[in-house]
């Protein structure tokens, strides 16, 4: 008969385990950052009471959701640590706090056990070190993921009925306006705001508008050419607001993502005071079609049959409206199927062409390569197709 002897774990007389607690709130209201305060003071004292625990660290996110890891520092600054051997035991509130992405939760439960820390949350009053645990930590987490869908739901619904009636400004006002009680009032910025704008209608280009006002206050924000271009676009500058620019997606992990037309913007005209009279508003937006438009066609010139598509190898075809200016395969344009490459935006020719130029200025020294094969492209030579440019 088998002798069956069992060995405890071995404990060094003294040595504490060292323990962590993870705290999130999802806004900066006064409700949640007492709730934010409150747990960080509880933890503090629940681990130091504790006989055989060692406080290691507090980690806290304030403000951040908890649909995705990605923006949360501090819970990837305690998972490092994780890493490293520093932690034994994290305590958490409620599962809802630790993660409600479903998926994501179980992954790094999952990471932390392997690693041999224990998660415990109390709410739930469980911990990961438990037979049950994941089978129960999956119920808990599809409930929060629920929650959290329900919610953002909710506040979508909400801020599209504000948007119809007027009535949603935005939390984040542009530059020269602050927002108060719901208003946007002009700053101190205003005056810099409209100094751009008859700049730029006196004749003066956008990245000269940059420069004098770099020149103007060199410590100061830096200016470019950019972030001139979007203010000179702005529509709340004379007054109108466009709304849901931006959208959230309605899955989880939630992604903002441009409005292309997918969702239902509402324009507001007279919201607020400008800064701007609408005459020299809609100047301005005629002088940037026009300037754009000649720049497009300059591009276009230049890059005519010289733009080869990877796939069909077929010529792209430079496609201009008033929304967009875009690159487009001839296959593609005629409907054909068998080019899988489509659609490339204007300022990725912009970008890539110097760099393929580039290239081919660092290699001229190798004499007898093409100029594709100089730039790592493996395009068939043609006349006229001096460097393809791959989508």
């Amino acid at each position: 008969m088998p002798l069956v002897q069992r060995i405890d774990p071995i404990i060094l007389p003294g040595e504490k385990e060292s323990v962590a607690a993870y705290c999130r709130v999802s806004t900066d209201s006064a409700d949640q950052l007492n709730s934010y305060h409150s747990q960080i003071a509880y933890y503090t004292k629940l681990i130091n009471d504790n006989p055989d625990w060692e406080l290691y660290d507090l980690y806290a996110d304030r403000g951040i959701t908890g649909t995705s890891i990605e923006k949360r520092d501090e819970f990837k600054r305690m998972l490092a640590d994780c890493y490293e051997g520093k932690i034994k035991r994290i305590l958490v509130k409620s599962v809802s706090r630790f993660a409600r992405n479903t998926t994501e939760l179980l992954e790094v439960t999952r990471e932390l056990k392997d690693l041999g820390v224990v998660v415990v949350f109390e709410e739930q009053g469980y911990d990961t070190s438990q037979v049950m645990g994941e089978m129960l930590l999956t119920l808990y987490a599809m409930a929060a993921q629920e929650e959290s869908l329900s919610i953002s739901k909710n506040m979508r619904w909400s801020y599209q009925k504000r948007m119809e009636t007027g009535s949603f400004v935005g939390t984040k006002p542009p530059r020269g306006f602050d927002l108060v009680n719901g208003q946007l009032i002009h700053n101190s910025d205003a005056t810099t705001i409209q100094e751009i704008f008859h700049m730029f209608l006196s004749g003066i280009g956008m990245q000269r508008i940059a420069d004098i006002l770099n020149e103007r206050n060199p410590d100061g924000k830096r200016w470019g050419r950019t972030s001139i271009t979007a203010i000179l676009k702005n529509e709340r500058y004379v007054g109108d607001i466009l709304l849901q620019k931006r959208y959230t997606t309605d899955t989880l992990p939630f992604k903002e993502k441009y409005n292309n037309g997918v969702k239902r913007k509402v324009y507001i005209q007279n919201n607020h005071i400008g800064l701007i009279e609408r005459e020299d508003f809609e100047k301005c937006q005629r002088l940037l079609h026009e300037r754009g438009k000649n720049n497009s066609k300059a591009i276009a010139r230049l890059f005519t049959h010289r733009i080869q598509c990877a796939t069909c190898h077929q010529h792209y075809r430079h496609i201009y409206s008033s929304v967009k200016s875009y690159w487009m395969c001839s296959s593609a344009v005629k409907g054909l199927s068998s080019c899988k490459i489509h659609i490339i935006p204007e300022w990725h020719i912009q970008f890539a062409a110097p760099n393929v130029m580039t290239k081919l200025y660092l290699n001229s020294a190798l004499s007898g390569l093409t100029p594709a094969q100089v730039a790592g492209l493996s395009l068939p030579t043609r006349k006229k197709r001096d460097f393809p440019l791959v989508a």
